[in-house]
């Protein structure tokens, strides 16, 4: 039990770095390779995938926690996972005319790691401005409509970097969390009951690396400066490292929502994120109505 609590810290603290497998060009979609700092200079490398010459809407995907700009590929870790791909949802905005920005934020994928532990939320939002600058300063997007797909972490991510990025129109989050109640759980199913007391000195560690601290990290208080973008919650029904409770007070505290938090039917918490899959058409209507 020891050796897996220390495996599963030192992921939570700096993350895994999953190959690129495949490429848009696998969906029939043209690409260009791109990189781009964070608002604090951390490099990050990406995919653009355009729609036209035209200044266009353009949409941003964030992926989740051990992820890469692709989406997951499940058993690369010690972490009970499942597939996760983000190219059906690239493929079908593509077709309504959307540029789509794919990256990883940084410890993950391709892109640097910078300083200090993962936040899952308030560092990484500086890797999202950048993001969105990125596409701000491409002739054939349209700077004033802009949406993000934001998946686990990534949704933490988007509704901690959107205030500062605006305007960004809408945004998609599917099962944020507070930190805290993700790691309990997370360990919990993990380790046992005795999980939860194994990671508690996470928080002391983390105010010794002089970073955020876990237990001080709450979605909501971003999400009630999110004026002018309208945000979307899913959150699966099964899940058993988050809560529909919890993202219900996220959407809560959010001053603009398209309708109450969809209950995504789900057994694990991996299957609430087949949303992104399988509900392309719901995903382009969405970013349609609001981008």
């Amino acid at each position: 039990m020891a050796l897996r609590a220390l495996q599963l810290t030192k992921l939570m603290l700096r993350a895994h770095r999953a190959p690129l497998t495949r490429t848009p060009a696998e969906a029939g979609l043209a690409y260009q390779d791109v990189a781009f700092p964070a608002a604090d200079g951390v490099e990050l490398r990406g995919w653009f995938v355009p729609a036209g010459d035209a200044p266009g809407p353009a949409v941003v995907f964030v992926h989740g926690w051990l992820w890469n700009r692709l989406g997951n590929v499940a058993g690369q870790t010690v972490v009970p996972d499942r597939d996760v791909d983000f190219l059906p949802a690239v493929a079908a905005l593509h077709r309504a005319g959307f540029h789509v920005l794919l990256f990883e934020w940084r410890r993950h994928g391709e892109s640097a790691s910078g300083r200090g532990p993962l936040t899952y939320g308030p560092v990484e939002a500086q890797d999202f401005v950048g993001a969105v600058r990125h596409l701000r300063s491409r002739p054939e997007v349209d700077g004033e409509r802009i949406g993000v797909i934001g998946t686990s972490a990534g949704g933490n991510i988007a509704l901690y970097g959107t205030p500062d990025a605006q305007p960004i129109k809408a945004v998609l989050a599917i099962q944020p969390t507070r930190v805290t109640e993700f790691n309990a759980n997370f360990a919990r199913t993990e380790l046992g009951a005795w999980g939860p007391a194994l990671i508690r000195p996470i928080d002391l560690l983390y105010a010794l690396l002089r970073a955020p601290r876990p237990s001080r990290q709450d979605p909501a208080i971003p999400a009630r400066a999110l004026n002018g973008t309208v945000v979307r919650y899913v959150q699966g029904t099964g899940d058993p490292w988050g809560s529909i409770a919890t993202v219900e007070r996220i959407a809560a505290a959010t001053p603009h929502t398209d309708g109450p938090v969809i209950h995504y039917p789900s057994t694990e918490r991996y299957s609430g994120y087949r949303y992104i899959s399988e509900c392309v058409d719901e995903i382009v209507e969405f970013f349609s109505r609001h981008v």
